[in-house]
């Protein structure tokens, strides 16, 4: 007599919520080893970056047996040098990124815009995601396109109507982001959804970090090798909390949603051939090249 199998359970959002704050303190990494994606965390000393290079050969990768965000996953004991595999982006977000414009006042002022009174904010679609080494791809409607170096939030948890004070309670990490935009068509349109959503218009990585200080976080970009922002997060106009609760009042943040939290000034325009490098103290570098699409 033949059996009927049962469907898997499925964590409902609220498990994956709890699961997702209980992470404890690891820098975990999504990468691809001998055609094979898998989960790791990151061990080692992050190197010192001086010019948007770094050495990454005292790192190490502890593989996991499962996704970690929303399963438990446990050490499998295999452990793998980090320069061995292909890291890709460490999060695909199930729902959303939002992007939070002119949130350094140099920003604002180096393109002619006031500082915004509330914060000014704008979606990414999730076909944006790009990770680490992965080019970003020119599109032919623009001719001037531009990177932007951010620090990028991981909610962790369901966050709706949530209050600044507890805003770090729906956090699970933290990762460096390239908001890039169609600088030309973000004026033509007005809206920014095409000059900031098109396909590869969002690198992430190369890890998040579960536990960090961002409250004065350096946050640097060079093109191909050349120095173009020197800012801090303690130069935000709208800090971390703040935005969450902005955000919260009228929007769910679900759990793997990211929040790209704004670029400081030396924005510039990227073309086929340069290579982007993003450094975000703690969260080591996220390089992607520009290639015609």
């Amino acid at each position: 007599m033949s059996q009927v199998s049962q469907p898997k359970r499925r964590m409902p959002v609220c498990q994956w919520s709890r699961r997702l704050t209980r992470l404890g303190h690891m820098r975990i990494a999504r990468f691809v080893h001998q055609d094979e994606p898998k989960y790791g965390v990151v061990e080692g000393d992050v190197p010192q970056i001086e010019d948007g290079t770094w050495d990454t050969s005292g790192l190490s990768l502890a593989v996991l047996d499962q996704d970690p965000f929303f399963a438990p996953a446990q050490s499998t004991g295999e452990r793998l040098k980090f320069d061995d595999v292909r890291l890709v982006s460490p999060i695909l977000p199930r729902s959303k990124v939002i992007g939070v414009g002119r949130n350094f006042a140099d920003h604002a002022a180096e393109l002619g815009n006031e500082v915004p009174v509330s914060p000014l904010t704008f979606f990414k679609p999730n076909t944006s995601v790009i990770g680490p080494g992965d080019p970003i791809r020119l599109p032919a409607i623009s001719e001037h396109v531009s990177y932007e170096a951010e620090l990028a939030v991981i909610i962790g948890r369901v966050a709706k109507g949530v209050k600044a004070e507890n805003a770090y309670d729906h956090v699970l990490g933290y990762t460096g982001g390239n908001d890039v935009t169609m600088r030309d068509i973000q004026k033509s349109d007005k809206q920014w959804s095409r000059a900031k959503g098109f396909d590869t218009s969002c690198p992430l990585g190369p890890w998040i970090e579960t536990e960090l200080d961002v409250d004065d976080l350096g946050i640097r970009s060079w093109v191909d090798g050349e120095l173009k922002q020197d800012g801090n997060t303690a130069d935000f106009i709208f800090d971390i909390p703040t935005l969450i609760e902005h955000l919260s009042e009228t929007i769910t943040l679900l759990p793997g949603d990211v929040i790209l939290t704004g670029t400081p000034a030396g924005v510039g325009q990227i073309v086929s051939g340069n290579r982007v490098d993003i450094a975000i103290d703690g969260l080591g570098v996220l390089s992607n090249m520009a290639m015609d699409a």
